[in-house]
């Protein structure tokens, strides 16, 4: 398994300035030979000039947040990481590997939640390279592998849990959105490690059911609503009903039997519950029937 191995060239200054007066030198020197009728040495001063044109190939610049991985025949060599101006062995490939954060977003998949229902997710992956070895060698295309890897892990977790929650402290998609973005970046991450990628951060960006299911869940949604926001105003009112009750007895204000409890009961509730205002009927009689 091959391990990132950073490495330092030679000041690029410095052998620009070398290789220039290497070319003058041994240009002038073949003019002399030329001149002189020397054919060994003009050949070796041209052959000389040749080669000092050819290192300066070695010439090579390495910008803020990026890396040169250096292959010689076939055998890496190392990855030169910091910026400047470098000279390398002219015969090496230098293939450049940008180290700057970048982010995909993913198409809108349609997949299966847990419970079966087909619904539609997106998500947004921030990653970047840090060991340019296993970038370059250990996959054929890193950026190409981070957008397969990352899709598939997205279609894994939509799979993995039910759009909503049916059950108190059930972990959906919808309500669990933290734990939910943390084991999306961990599974992204356990799949872009050996392509030496680091996933900053991984969120979902679109969750919805798909558009055929999306209206009878939405009234089922709605029913839910319905009925939760029903459970709290019965609550409600049977206490006031037993506050008023209470309060009547304890005060003496009025001294009813178990009937006409019963039916304070029934109208308190009545009004209370009702999704209409209520019309009252003023009794101007006795309450009960003579």
């Amino acid at each position: 398994m091959i391990q990132e191995k950073v490495i330092k060239g030679l000041s690029g200054w410095l052998m620009l300035v070398v290789l220039v007066a290497l070319i003058l030198l041994f240009s002038a020197m073949f003019v002399n030979s030329a001149r002189e009728g020397q054919a060994e040495a003009a050949v070796l001063a041209l052959t000389l000039v040749a080669v000092s044109a050819v290192c300066l190939g070695g010439l090579t610049v390495v910008n803020p947040n990026e890396a040169k991985v250096v292959v010689l025949f076939g055998t890496y060599k190392g990855t030169v990481k910091e910026p400047g101006f470098w000279w390398l062995n002219p015969l090496t490939r230098r293939r450049r590997v940008s180290l700057r954060v970048r982010n995909f977003e993913s198409a809108k998949l349609k997949v299966n939640d847990q419970d079966g229902n087909p619904i539609e997710i997106a998500a947004v992956v921030v990653w970047k390279v840090v060991e340019t070895a296993e970038a370059v060698f250990h996959v054929d295309d890193y950026e190409h592998f981070v957008h397969v890897q990352s899709e598939s892990a997205v279609r894994t977790l939509a799979t993995t849990y039910p759009y909503d929650a049916h059950t108190e402290g059930q972990l959906s998609l919808r309500t669990g959105v933290v734990e939910i973005t943390h084991r999306l970046r961990d599974e992204i991450q356990e799949r872009l490690t050996k392509a030496g990628v680091e996933v900053i951060e991984a969120r979902i960006t679109h969750l919805a059911y798909a558009p055929e299911i999306a209206g009878a869940m939405l009234r089922r949604q709605q029913a839910s609503a319905v009925i939760a926001a029903r459970q709290k105003i019965v609550e409600g009112a049977v206490g006031m009903v037993q506050m008023a009750l209470d309060q009547l007895s304890q005060k003496h204000v009025v001294d009813l039997d178990e009937e006409r409890k019963a039916s304070m009961v029934s109208n308190l509730l009545v009004v209370l519950c009702s999704d209409r205002d209520a019309q009252p009927i003023v009794n101007t009689g006795t309450l009960y029937q003579g």
